[in-house]
């Protein structure tokens, strides 16, 4: 049924401020080395004409991986892009962190690694990275390292490379402004721990290295626990179950073995020291890649739009809050990992289809409360906002662009509910002139949603161009697409009255 929605910005009522970085982005440590990340798709896998082949476990997690060289952190065009996002926070971490060793003496030739660490980072690389951070105006936040190479399960974690890359960070002039101590804590078997580690050694050493961090860097944010709880994704704050938290993403009694999920409870019940920010990561659910394993924590391309999945973001934020009251009160949330998909992303994940996904998730993660959300990632993997290599934008990052250009910092509760074909979100204006910016999704694929506006109106209208799995997307009608000397695309609105309509699969920034 065809949806209309009436703007009244006289009638808006202020939900909060947001923190400025709101949107920002991981760069994968494995990304600065060099390293396995996840496979990319086929053009045939992209466009939904072929099917991506279930994963040879005999192998391993490894059997969803493929090799890729360190990307160029000096790369201009790189650069350019993120700076035009504006103030971020730059996450370097991820799993291949825990495991790595940082090779500022130049100890170890490429390719090798000391025992007990999967990789190196040389100090260039690491001094390429803060450069680039010091370039965008970006902020710098990691994990550091806790594996088999540094210490036993049941010894006491220590400084002794840590102070390596924070020394060396705030030497160049780009401190470690934000830490969490590792990456997902509560996959125990996965995440690179020291062998037979388990959430009591987790807890000895995360205060353990939260002390060091106050005494040594005491203008360093603490944030935790970083973790990816399924417990907390059972029931939202009104009871509704999940679709797939039930099962915790996971299906089999094997995945569990795998994964050794604990909870945050287990991660931080105990823990005497206290965190600055509460962090947590989400995805709407595994990819392709993963549903095999996991096939209740799996949407296809048909259910892209649906409400059970846009409503993943919302839901998340919801559980996660209590936590975040528990264990940080009066803190902000923030989000360190997020993407349409675990494992990589989803096939569509580079197409016009992940634009309302991504648009969403800002917009109901701010209804909910204040904090920051980290897209996985910036320019890797098919989840990336910038394709891996060349560094092309694709439709999610022009989304995220013109959000930051035009939706300001203040959250109003929009006045309208949730619902089919009108997915609506209001902030302030970015111009801090009076009035407010709206956007509205219509996740319909066939009715028209239409808008009745107070008065005159700039509209900004994003659509597919053509097939809803299109790698370009138009902005009232132009094509979104970098011009010679990768020039941005000036993004221009149109200035109506009276009505708009929204099409269907299509999200539209109003400012009134």
């Amino acid at each position: 049924m065809a949806e209309h929605v009436v703007l009244n910005p006289e009638k808006l009522v202020k939900l909060r401020c947001m923190n400025p970085r709101l949107i920002s982005y991981n760069v994968e440590m494995t990304e600065v080395t060099g390293g396995t990340f996840w496979k990319a798709y086929t053009d045939a896998q992209i466009d939904g004409t072929e099917q991506v082949p279930p994963p040879d476990l005999s192998k391993g997690m490894g059997a969803m991986h493929q090799w890729y060289d360190p990307i160029d952190t000096t790369n201009p065009r790189l650069i350019k892009l993120a700076r035009a996002l504006g103030e971020c926070w730059i996450r370097v971490s991820g799993t291949w962190a825990t495991r790595t060793y940082y090779d500022f003496d130049d100890e170890y030739p490429a390719g090798t690694a000391p025992e007990g660490y999967q990789n190196v980072l040389k100090k260039q690389q690491w001094i390429n990275l803060l450069n680039f951070v010091k370039a965008v105006g970006g902020h710098l936040k990691i994990s550091v390292a806790n594996c088999d190479g540094l210490h036993a399960h049941d010894e006491p974690w220590h400084p002794a490379q840590a102070e390596k890359i924070f020394a060396l960070s705030k030497e160049m002039g780009v401190p470690v402004e934000a830490v969490e101590f590792v990456n997902e804590p509560n996959m125990l078997k996965a995440t690179g721990f020291p062998k037979d580690y388990t959430a009591a050694d987790f807890r000895r050493d995360q205060d353990i290295f939260h002390k060091w961090v106050r005494k040594n860097y005491p203008e360093c944010l603490i944030v935790g626990p970083s973790d990816t709880d399924p417990g907390a994704m059972s029931v939202d704050a009104w009871g509704k179950p999940h679709p797939w938290a039930n099962a915790g993403g996971m299906d089999t009694a094997g995945i569990a073995a795998v994964m050794a999920y604990c909870s945050t409870a287990d991660l931080m019940d105990g823990c005497t020291e206290k965190l600055d920010v509460f962090s947590y990561h989400y995805y709407n659910g595994v990819s392709e890649r993963m549903a095999p394993m996991m096939p209740s924590a799996f949407t296809p391309a048909e259910g892209a739009l649906s409400e059970e999945y846009l409503g993943a973001a919302g839901h998340s934020a919801r559980c996660f809050s209590s936590y975040r009251d528990k264990y940080c009160p009066g803190g902000e949330m923030w989000v360190t990992e997020s993407g349409d998909a675990g494992a990589g992303g989803h096939t569509w994940a580079s197409t016009y289809l992940e634009v309302p996904r991504t648009l969403n998730e800002i917009g109901a993660f701010a209804t909910v409360t204040n904090g920051v959300i980290f897209h996985n990632t910036l320019a890797s993997s098919d989840y990336g906002w910038l394709k891996h290599g060349t560094f092309m934008p694709r439709p999610s990052y022009f989304s995220v662009l013109l959000w930051k250009q035009l939706m300001g910092d203040v959250c109003y509760d929009a006045g309208e509910q949730i619902r089919p074909g009108a997915h609506v979100y209001a902030h302030s204006r970015r111009d801090g002139k009076p009035g407010a910016c709206y956007l509205i999704i219509n996740t319909s694929r066939t009715e028209t949603t239409t808008v009745s506006l107070p008065g005159a109106a700039t509209v900004y209208a994003l659509t597919p161009n053509g097939s809803e799995r299109s790698r370009t997307m138009l902005l009232n009608g132009r094509e979104l697409v970098l011009g010679e000397n990768d020039a941005l695309p000036v993004m221009e609105g149109m200035e109506v009255q009276g009505q708009v309509e929204v099409a269907p699969r299509s999200c539209t920034f109003i400012v009134v």
